[in-house]
């Protein structure tokens, strides 16, 4: 890592290029590391180090942007220059709030030594427990085990200087017979906090009882999700209306719902990017203090995330939830969510259904219309029917078309346990339990 004083040290030589001009420096700097494995064998161990800056230059409304990961003094020169003739070129932006000012910032827990020194062979040694496990079920394992560090730094020449640095761990294994398969996963930024095994144990254990499946009608079914659909319920949720600039463009499932109730009374959703629980970072990528943002609180929908772009257009201040520049056409976007654990296992949950689904995962999911957040998709690696409270059968995987504003407003019971899972979208990172629908609606068989 270049440190904070190093990383603060070139911010400043960059912002000194720029004149008088207003401009903004971002400094990414990552050391990951990943081993995958296949057909119940590690055959890839790779390992990463880059620092990547982003130049925002202002002249005027006008912006320019630049990129390099080039550190020598003849580089800082030419990205300089690029995003000044990237500014000169382009239109002038009426609604360009500004650059931010200096601010204090939280300091939070994110770094860990054992996962930043986390070594190929600490991996590997996982890793082989579970193929082992795999081939004597005559199963197949694949996945990746990632462990790493990074810093990010922000400066601009209105007195902005935030640097955070941090580390993450990501496991994900999925095991696939001939006509079952099962997925775990989890996140943390301590990698000790991953069970390993345990996730070896559990995706086994899904594909050995979805052997044989067997084929259903499409329909309406009260349904039993693990928290791998639950993400991508909260994640759908997320890209198709959490943030201010879909709201602001009328296509988000909030438009004309802020202040009513439309979910279930066991519904809370909240932003938090300070919680140590999640994936913790104190400022947004515009140099922002982070804030705790109430999305969804019992069932009412309270309102959007916001950047300063959209906060000077609603006359809202920002909530700290700017992307990187690279990334800010999607607008702000909720990246840290939490949603509120209830009172039942997710044992209780299947014994308290009569007939109905287990779900573990969702896959392929699109948005069919965002205004109600409709989305299809199919299910994937375990779906499972539960009669008279017990699972009885494995089931040959479901299409859906599905509001998951509407199943949201189904729920019947909310898992205590909470699991943090990435997502594969722009970094985020979402805590969310295990759930309980009372009906989703099933449009077919996938096979």
């Amino acid at each position: 890592m270049l440190g904070q004083q190093e990383s603060l040290k070139i911010c400043k030589q960059i912002l000194g290029r720029c004149g008088k001009d207003p401009a903004e420096v971002l400094i990414f700097s990552e050391d990951d590391a990943l081993t995958r494995f296949a057909n119940n064998t590690i055959h890839q161990n790779v390992a990463q180090t880059d620092i990547k800056i982003i130049i925002r230059y202002i002249i005027g409304k006008q912006i320019g942007t630049a990129t390099t990961n080039r550190l020598d003094s003849s580089a800082l020169d030419e990205v300089v220059g690029r995003a000044r003739l990237n500014a000169q070129a382009s239109p002038e932006d009426p609604l360009y709030p500004g650059l931010s000012g200096p601010a204090q910032y939280q300091e939070i827990p994110a770094f860990d030594d054992a996962t930043a020194s986390y070594s190929p062979q600490a991996r590997a040694l996982s890793v082989r427990g579970i193929c082992n496990l795999s081939k004597s079920k005559d199963l197949n394992a694949s996945g990746a085990f990632s462990t790493g560090y990074g810093e990010i730094t922000i400066a601009n020449t209105e007195g902005v200087n935030a640097y955070h640095t941090s580390t993450h761990a990501d496991f994900q294994t999925v095991i696939m017979g001939e006509d079952s398969s099962g997925r775990a996963q989890r996140t943390a930024w301590r990698v000790q906090d991953i069970p390993v095994e345990e996730l070896g144990k559990e995706a086994v254990h899904t594909a050995e009882r979805g052997r044989n499946p067997h084929k259903i009608e499409a329909g309406e079914y009260t349904v039993v999700f693990d928290h791998y659909v639950t993400q991508d319920i909260i994640s759908s949720l997320c890209f198709s209306g959490m943030g201010a600039l879909s709201v602001l463009e009328g296509r988000s499932w909030m438009n004309d719902r802020i202040g009513q109730k439309i979910m279930s009374s066991q519904v809370s959703i909240w932003d938090d990017g300070l919680d140590p629980q999640g994936a913790p970072m104190p400022f947004d990528f515009e140099g922002v203090p982070k804030q705790k943002v109430d999305i969804v609180r019992e069932g009412v929908v309270l309102g959007p995330v916001y950047d300063r772009y959209t906060g000077q257009k609603a006359g809202h201040a920002s909530t700290g939830h700017a992307l990187p520049p690279t990334a800010r056409g999607f607008g702000p976007l909720a990246t840290n969510l939490f949603m509120a654990p209830g009172t039942a296992s997710l044992e209780e949950m299947i014994h308290s259904t009569q007939r109905g689904l287990y779900i573990n995962r969702f896959w392929y999911t699109r948005v069919v219309h965002p205004r109600d957040c409709i989305i299809t998709g199919m299910t994937r690696d375990g779906v499972f029917m539960i009669e008279n409270g017990e699972i009885t059968y494995p089931v040959k995987n479901l299409r859906f078309t599905q509001s998951y504003v509407q199943a949201l407003a189904d729920v019947e019971a909310v898992g205590r346990k909470t699991y943090l899972l990435a997502s594969e979208f722009l970094s985020s990172v979402d805590c969310i339990p295990a759930l309980k629908i009372s009906r989703f609606n099933f449009t077919g068989s996938t096979v």
